[in-house]
């Protein structure tokens, strides 16, 4: 098979840029479709879109006629960088038409038949593709990547679940890249603090039990790990950074947790996927590390910085894990599911 063709919904969006930028010169993957809302429709891309990013317009993209979202236009892998309210129609109707969604979306990765997808966690959660099949009637599928800031968290627990994760505690600090644009007013986030982010905690509190759960039959048993989430955003423009505490039912020491983290391999890598960074993550053991301005592009923004781990005197370990939040966090996270996808034989395209 050689490259694919795919379309990119909510192309002209911060994270279908990031689509397009990833996209560009891909060896599976070529970006040969692009849509959004109807406005944009019949215009070339570079008039449809103001890009926010640094570098120019993919020249493929940049002459590109837009489409609207139209369910069984386009091919049959789509990348869905929609915002909720456009996703919760338009991504069944797609996936009823025999496309194969790879959404960033939060709209339906909490289903039960639905794989809510981190490739090195959890993806044997793909077999639930046959059940959404099935149960719903589809020709195609839809399969999530999480919350930009559960992405950070779940990699980060996911090489500790050998010590008996009980209870978790964190505070993220969240760049205002993802708020999208125009994002939070200047005049609130310039040296400035917002203690919360709609609906944010909740994501992050039942997102990552799903992610860390054991796929029991025809649906995943949550982890039984109990998750608190305070959520923030501050002057950053790209990277997420979460302090996270731990409660272990086996308390390791510091050398035990950098290992783990540091060891940890999973199925991308083993696969060698061309999105997958060599290690999923990075352990920093001396400065004040991570931070975004550092460490944000790390495996080109694929690999997740742990840092100051150490004793906490409450709940047992603690320490500080970032990630870049549109790359790791949103599309990057999406076109490595559909690479994984693509690799254990899940895209049954024409």
């Amino acid at each position: 098979m050689g490259v694919i063709d795919v379309g990119v919904l909510g192309a002209t969006g911060m994270v279908g840029q990031q689509f397009l930028r990833l996209l560009d010169g891909h060896p599976l993957f070529r970006a040969a479709w692009l849509a959004a809302s109807e406005r944009s429709e019949g215009k070339r891309y570079r008039d449809a879109a103001t890009w926010r990013l640094a570098g120019p317009i993919p020249p493929a993209a940049a002459d590109a006629g837009m489409e609207a979202c139209v369910p069984g236009k386009g091919p049959q892998l789509v990348f869905s960088a929609l915002d909720a309210r456009a996703a919760d129609e338009l991504e069944p109707a797609f996936a009823a038409a025999g496309h194969t969604v790879v959404s960033n979306a939060r709209s339906f990765r909490m289903q039960d038949d639905v794989p809510l997808l981190i490739p090195e966690i959890n993806p044997e959660h793909l077999a639930l593709i046959d059940v959404q099949r099935r149960a719903r009637g589809w020709r195609g599928a839809i399969v999530t990547n999480p919350n930009c800031s559960t992405v950070v968290l779940a990699m980060a627990l996911a090489p500790l679940r050998q010590f008996g994760i009980r209870t978790v505690l964190t505070t993220t600090l969240q760049a205002v890249s993802g708020a999208g644009y125009p994002g939070v007013p200047s005049y609130d986030i310039v040296g400035n603090v917002i203690p919360g982010i709609g609906g944010e905690e909740e994501k992050i509190e039942s997102e990552a039990n799903k992610i860390l759960g054991e796929l029991r039959g025809e649906r995943v048993a949550m982890h039984p790990a109990i998750v608190s989430a305070h959520t923030t955003r501050v002057p950053v423009i790209d990277g997420h950074t979460l302090t996270v505490s731990i409660a272990f039912e086996r308390q390791p020491d510091v050398a035990a947790i950098a290992s783990a983290l540091e060891s940890w391999r999973g199925r991308p890598q083993h696969l060698s996927l061309p999105s997958a960074p060599p290690a999923p993550i990075e352990v920093e053991r001396e400065g004040l590390r991570p931070q975004p301005r550092l460490d944000v592009d790390r495996g080109r923004g694929m690999t997740i910085t742990v840092g100051r781990i150490r004793p906490c005197p409450v709940l047992g370990m603690k320490f500080v894990a970032m990630g870049h939040n549109t790359i790791r966090g949103a599309a990057g996270a999406a076109i490595l599911n559909a690479e994984l996808m693509h690799a254990d034989g899940w895209l049954e395209l024409d």
